[in-house]
């Protein structure tokens, strides 16, 4: 059934009742709603209990109404949100009301909205001891399992929303199988479940056009984004956070300052710091009470200028401040780029000290499919040289594996050609390796090989990579057979 025919339905019922009846059924109609309507459609409802409170108030009525109040007022991005909510969150443990399920409903509304998905685990036992239609405890449990992974934790939030799923689909509740599916679709992600992962996008997708939930839609880039980045798509991970970040997705989970500095910093590091820039230009740091507001300015600093020294140290030292569970998450990823921008720089032990902090932060919380990409960057910055033995010089992110390069790619006058930058990509690439694992092994992005090899190609006159590892090539090798192409040292034929 339509959840807008449901709605009125409980919005017909409550003309008459007396307040506190009227209440409870104005919020079962805010939450049949609650997944397909835009924000707009619920302050209708919102007049309506506000008028319902002023005719007899309560406790119940009064924390209903401020339940209603802080959601709409947060989701259309009014101020007075969360002090609405707060009052709900009060109301409710302040009186004995953990055996009313609109209430429970409430309060567990209250504190998700407020962004304080800790607080989601202390309403699992009151859910399981309350008498619940399926559909109901479908929809409290999907929260509640939301808020275990937004909290950090993210194997038991995989473990409830599945089951949130299943209970929805049983008994035909689309409109909750579809946001509990979505969830569980990023979540999957993180834990590097990549094909049960698009697996369960592409049914949310179905699932939201089903009920026509414009909620659910509403996040879904916010999902395939996480996936794209897990499989390691950047350009499409990329692609898909400026969608986000012209959307405003995330917004109720307060991720949108997340998102966009994610894309900033994407674009400084590509070389483009007018774009990263604009990005930032004109949005305000959140208050640190938010969740990753005590690193956010320090990131805004040091991706207007990765390469200061400064900027660096104080993003290092502002993860001491990421204390709280929402915040584990992003500590292991800020941790993450900081180690892979030391390892850039040539600076081992700073870099394999972070990688190995956004190791043990990704598995603390589970998130196996982002511990498995940062160990490829702590394995690349402790690998052996191409065509070495083990036990020989690790490789040195400041130089990769092939002598001395500036050398190898000089003039004959013994004059330079290249750049230092130039001459490294050069040197991998001369060794063999794709424009992806030079990119892994130099720890800058795809982009960045493709503009240096573009420059070198130009400087040294060569039209291909062959070319390029003939120029490389020692004097004393013998000259390669016509048609033939030299086979790169560490790497063998047939």
């Amino acid at each position: 059934m339509s959840t807008e025919i449901v709605a009125e339905r409980f919005l017909t019922a409550a003309d008459g009742a007396d307040p506190e009846t009227a209440a409870r059924l104005v919020f079962q109609a805010f939450v049949a709603l609650s997944r397909t309507a835009d924000s707009h459609r619920m302050l209708p409802l919102l007049a309506r209990m506000r008028r319902i409170r002023d005719a007899g108030r309560s406790a119940r009525t009064e924390l209903i109404y401020c339940t209603l109040a802080g959601t709409a007022a947060t989701r259309a991005r009014l101020a007075d949100g969360p002090e609405h909510l707060d009052n709900a969150v009060r109301l409710f443990d302040a009186n004995a009301f953990k055996d009313d399920p609109v209430l429970v409903e409430c309060a567990l509304t209250a504190v998700m909205t407020l962004m304080r998905p800790h607080e989601a685990r202390r309403f699992a036992p009151l859910v399981e001891a309350l008498d619940l239609a399926p559909v109901d405890r479908a929809r409290l449990l999907a929260l509640i399992g939301v808020g275990d992974a937004w909290a950090g934790n993210l194997v038991r939030g995989q473990a409830e929303l599945r089951e949130a799923a299943r209970l929805a689909a049983l008994c035909g509740s689309l409109d909750v199988q579809a946001e509990a599916t979505s969830w569980l679709a990023k979540c999957d992600a993180l834990r590097g479940d990549l094909d049960l992962a698009a697996t369960h996008l592409d049914q949310a997708r179905e699932l939201a056009a089903r009920v026509g939930s414009a909620w659910v839609a509403r996040h879904l880039p916010e999902c395939t984004a996480a996936l794209a980045f897990a499989r390691g798509d950047r350009d499409a991970w990329a692609g898909l956070l400026e969608l986000v970040v012209a959307t405003d997705t995330g917004v109720t989970a307060g991720l949108q300052h997340e998102h966009r500095w994610e894309l900033a910093t994407h674009h400084a590091l590509a070389g483009r710091p007018a774009v990263a820039a604009g990005l930032l230009a004109g949005v305000d740091d959140p208050p640190a009470s938010w969740p990753g507001g005590p690193v956010l300015p320090a990131w805004r600093a040091w991706i207007l200028d990765p390469d200061s020294p400064a900027a660096t140290a104080t993003l290092a030292a502002s993860l001491d401040g990421l204390t709280r569970p929402a915040e584990q998450l992003l500590a292991a990823r800020i941790a993450w780029l900081l180690g892979a921008h030391h390892g850039r720089a040539g600076r081992r032990g700073e870099a394999a000290r972070l990688l190995e902090q956004a190791c043990t932060g990704y598995a603390r919380t589970g998130a196996a499919g982002m511990l498995t990409l940062v160990l490829t960057d702590l394995r690349l910055l402790g690998a052996p040289p191409a065509g070495t033995t083990s036990g020989a010089e690790p490789i040195r992110a400041d130089r990769p594996p092939a002598g001395d390069e500036m050398a190898v790619f000089a003039y004959p006058t013994g004059e330079p050609a290249l750049t230092g930058a130039e001459a490294r990509v050069a040197a991998v690439v001369a060794n063999g390796l794709s424009n992806r694992e030079a990119a892994q092994r130099l720890f800058v992005s795809v982009k960045t090989i493709e503009f240096h090899l573009g420059n070198i190609f130009r400087k040294l006159g060569v039209r291909n990579r062959t070319e390029l590892a003939a120029w490389r090539r020692p004097a004393t090798s013998p000259e390669p057979e016509s048609g033939t192409v030299p086979v790169p040292a560490g790497r063998r034929t047939g």
